[in-house]
């Protein structure tokens, strides 16, 4: 179950998924050295937009793709904070493919794969989550956050 993994923040502390049930969640797979690392600011906006109605985003830094993460977890806060104001919860940087892969992705993956399988191709890949912890949807890296605030309103409470 969703809610009984261990994570790890972004500063070093030991906490379940658990922390988060009941809220509505969107869980990136995020880069600070990538063409896509501008998404942070849209990311930020719709945690700032919907996390009074009960949603997060949840950043967890991968180093798999291009060694576009090779920073340190301070770096990583740093980074995000400095140059995109990241007010969500961020993790410490996890595998989400092959052998190594965090229990979080191999999760995510074996609920919602693609017709390619369920290997995640690059960073901001994102899983929709709903508040009882199940993985309603999958969205690829080159999907915009703001183009998902759809289909988060409609796990939203109104």
């Amino acid at each position: 179950m969703l809610y009984d993994i261990d994570i790890e923040t972004l500063t070093g502390e030991a906490i379940k998924m658990g922390a988060y049930r009941g809220k509505v969640l969107l869980i990136v797979n995020t880069a600070s050295r990538c063409g896509l690392t501008p998404q942070f600011e849209e990311l930020e906006e719709l945690h700032q937009d919907y996390g009074d109605r009960g949603f997060t985003v949840l950043g967890f830094p991968c180093n798999q793709f291009a060694n576009q993460e090779p920073g340190t977890s301070d770096e990583i806060g740093a980074f995000c904070q400095r140059n995109y104001g990241v007010s969500f919860p961020m993790h410490a940087k996890v595998d989400v493919n092959g052998r190594g892969a965090h229990p979080l992705y191999q999760h995510l993956r074996a609920e919602k794969s693609t017709m390619f399988g369920s290997a995640i191709k690059w960073n901001f890949t994102k899983f929709l989550v709903d508040a009882e912890g199940r993985v309603v949807e999958r969205f690829g890296s080159k999907t915009l956050p703001k183009s998902l605030r759809g289909a988060i309103e409609k796990l939203l409470p109104h």
